[in-house]
């Protein structure tokens, strides 16, 4: 995010993500991944469809424990400064949601799959847990996120193509107008008024404004621009700032 589009940060951390993992079964690490200490290693005797089974329990509302090592912090303390002491401390199950899992591939002890979930999700600690239900343990070898806000890779560019974008001058065609980053919700569209009305903080009467039937969340544009992200409060018909732009 460049310039003004810095005020998308703080909204897009918290959708639903989407990632392409690989789980080797039959290895537990202190990490839940490849960089860390095997702590035990179990032979895989799992059918495919034991396997197909476990997976698709997961998907739904769960409690997850964060792993020690993340980022959460504990009194202070990031988890995985204390992990790397040796100190292990309770972590409070987090509710998240895994709306989706596809299988890509089993090739027995490594399964691929893509994940849809919901914010705050650890796929590690995902994987880590469908092994411990399977019974032989099991860590994340490959971690990819393929899509969020319905940005997937074929919208992305690797540094290298910026860099020579930029030295060509065309650093700016790669770039996305802000409202991209919202482009799940409807539009609405203001008279210069009502455009002023809002720029000033004022709340605005939705029944003098052509409003979408369904969704209470919109982007607003006004003088041929993108003005804000807004909330319809259906209950009062009032119009109410998310983030102004």
């Amino acid at each position: 995010c460049l310039g003004r589009a810095t005020k998308v940060c703080e909204l897009l951390t918290d959708k639903e993500k989407t990632y392409r993992a690989v789980l080797l079964l039959g290895v537990t690490t202190d990490t839940q991944d490849t960089t860390g200490t095997v702590l035990k290693e179990t032979p895989v005797v799992c059918e495919q469809q034991a396997v197909r089974d476990c997976i698709a329990s997961f998907v739904g509302e769960q409690d997850q424990v964060p792993p020690m090592y993340s980022a959460l912090k504990v009194n202070g303390k990031k988890l995985y400064e204390l992990a790397r002491q040796g100190i292990e401390v309770e972590r409070k199950a987090r509710r998240i949601t895994i709306r989706r899992i596809e299988i890509c591939k089993i090739d027995l002890p490594r399964i691929t799959m893509e994940v849809t979930c919901s914010k705050g999700t650890y796929i590690r600690t995902l994987c880590h847990d469908i092994g411990e239900a399977l019974g032989c343990g099991g860590m994340l070898t490959a971690l990819r996120r393929t899509e969020t806000l319905g940005f997937t890779t074929a919208d992305c560019h690797t540094l290298e193509e910026l860099k020579q974008a930029s030295e060509e001058g065309r650093f700016e065609e790669l770039l996305m107008p802000v409202d991209a980053a919202f482009r799940q919700y409807k539009s609405i569209f203001l008279s210069p008024k009502q455009s002023k009305m809002l720029l000033d903080g004022i709340r605005l009467d939705t029944n003098r404004i052509k409003i979408p039937a369904e969704g209470d969340t919109v982007r607003v544009y006004g003088d041929g621009r993108f003005l804000a992200l807004a909330h319809i409060e259906r209950s009062i018909a009032e119009l109410q700032i998310i983030k102004l732009f």
